[in-house]
């Protein structure tokens, strides 16, 4: 069939909206509680930007179960609950909430007994919400910290090893404070290889990682760290809970969402649609513009040769793409936003091709999008406003051309975070 430009548009939104809704921690949560305790407490607590819904999600699946406790989420993603408290905190450059949302979830798990249980909620942005100096170390020196991280070009396993080696709260150190409780953690990844000392720096799992390798990673991306907090990493004088460490019990870690179950659940939607779905991958990573660069030769080859799959098809992948900064990016955009420039852009204006590119927590880097569409016009429109795609994408200003031609993809806040989800359409 041939595809009109709204109708495209239409199939890929609803095939976004089908990865989220297979992560709605309000469906999908329940199926994975543990058996409460014969005897003792159930503490509740949590961190990342589902954290307040996924908390709802507990309240109501056990009505009568006596339970606490306090969770941190993102401000604005927040949800009503009865019994456990829901703090707010800044993302993803911490602020102080984070710092004291983190001490008050380390306060609630301390003191329990082993007849308790703490179910431990965690989600992606859990790092940057509970964002707790080590001994010796200032929040301003974390947030400078946050910022060079952000800035490096580093991928999400190596910002996190380091995170975990400046904090007082990540890298075991939750379960290490709720010891001798048994700590069972809910999770919702955002992360490629669903690594459960990656998402939000492993607060209940024990790290393989060393400061050494952590000094590595800074030298690397050539960071530039405050230097009392590259005086920590040199000095590395108390390392993280590694495996087999005792206070950390047997880890009962439990995923209720991934990025490929999300991803499932696009190609089930594009099925219903008539579309033939392939998916590339769950852990795509690297610089946001070249991975859309690469897409966009794929979805060419199945137009013009019927490989990797014949039309009308539309390629599925998530993963968590990085965008590195240099002296020219003075632009707006998160990295959903370039990696979609970069495919348009790669694309050039070519019939019977359609894009989404988001984040499925609804929040593209900094700015309200979850992402953004582009078609056959896209590079025209732009043009016809005035407007350079080349000189917009090297200076990172992805934001800047989609909002000029229309094509932001704005969802609001959708309470949960499996990564991104790029879906090209071709026709």
């Amino acid at each position: 069939m041939a595809w009109t430009d709204a109708e495209a548009r239409r199939a890929l939104r609803a095939i976004f909206d089908a990865a989220v809704a297979s992560a709605d921690p309000r469906v999908v949560l329940a199926h994975h509680l543990p058996d409460p305790p014969i005897r003792g407490r159930v503490v509740v607590v949590g961190c990342g930007k589902s954290a307040a819904v996924m908390a709802a999600a507990v309240e109501a699946a056990w009505p009568g179960i006596d339970l606490s406790g306090v969770v941190v989420t993102r401000y604005g993603h927040g949800h009503p609950t009865r019994r456990v408290e829901v703090l707010e905190a800044a993302h993803p450059v911490p602020d102080e909430a984070g710092a004291e949302g983190a001490r008050r979830v380390l306060a609630a798990v301390r003191g329990l007994s082993a007849d308790d249980l703490v179910l431990f909620l965690v989600s992606g942005g859990g790092s940057a919400l509970t964002t707790l100096p080590a001994p010796g170390l200032t929040l301003e020196e974390l947030r400078a910290t946050n910022r060079a991280l952000l800035a490096s070009g580093a991928y999400i396993g190596a910002m996190n090893c380091i995170r975990r080696h400046l904090s007082a709260f990540s890298g075991g150190r939750l379960a290490v404070a709720a010891h001798p409780a048994r700590v069972v953690t809910l999770a919702i990844s955002d992360v490629p290889g669903d690594d459960p000392a990656v998402i939000a720096s492993g607060p209940t799992v024990p790290d393989p990682s060393t400061f050494e390798e952590a000094r590595a990673l800074v030298a690397h991306h050539r960071m530039d760290l405050p230097p009392r907090v590259a005086a920590h990493l040199a000095a590395a004088a108390e390392e993280t809970p590694k495996p087999g460490d005792p206070r950390l019990g047997t880890v009962d870690y439990r995923f209720i969402a991934t990025p490929m179950m999300a991803l499932r659940a696009a190609a089930e939607a594009a099925r219903g649609l008539g579309l033939a779905p392939l998916i590339l991958g769950d852990a795509l990573e690297g610089e946001a513009r070249g991975l859309g660069q690469a897409l966009a030769g794929i979805a060419l080859s199945a137009r013009a040769h019927g490989h990797p799959l014949p039309a009308p098809c539309v390629l599925l992948s998530g993963g968590e793409t990085t965008v590195t900064i240099g002296p020219e990016g003075h632009g707006r955009g998160g990295r959903n936003a370039e990696a979609l420039l970069g495919c348009a852009v790669a694309l050039g204006g070519a019939p019977g091709i359609w894009a989404l590119m988001g984040d499925t927590d609804g929040i593209d880097g900094s700015e309200a999008n979850a992402g953004a569409f582009c078609g056959p016009d896209t590079l025209a429109r732009a043009r016809a406003t005035g407007l350079d795609p080349r000189g917009m994408l090297a200076r990172h200003d992805s934001f800047g051309l989609f909002a000029a031609t229309g094509d932001l993809l704005e969802t609001g806040p959708t309470l949960t975070n499996v990564n991104d989800l790029r879906a090209i359409l071709v026709s």
